[in-house]
């Protein structure tokens, strides 16, 4: 019963994502990107960041990029208010 309400706090609120790729997008590609930040780097990467609603959305996201051939040097994600949960650096 704990996790079933768990399950259904997470569904009520986006997590929250951080999705560095290698060179740079310009802000145009915001909509195709489901309206996440699009943030250039000096170093030549793009950090992508904002709430997604759930895994499907997240999933769409990073099949997108893939579909692109933009390498993904990092993901993190965490829940409203808390800390980054998990990262994958390439």
């Amino acid at each position: 019963m704990a996790q079933e309400a768990n399950t259904q706090t997470n569904r009520e609120e986006p997590m929250v994502v951080e999705i560095r790729i290698k060179g740079h997008l310009d802000g145009r590609w915001a909509d195709w990107f489901d309206g996440l930040a699009i943030t250039p780097e000096e170093n030549g990467n793009t950090l992508l960041s904002g709430p997604v609603v759930d895994q499907a959305a997240l999933y769409g996201l990073l099949k997108k990029i893939r579909d692109m051939g933009l390498p993904l040097l990092s993901f993190s994600s965490s829940q409203p208010g808390e800390s980054k949960t998990s990262q994958v650096n390439a």
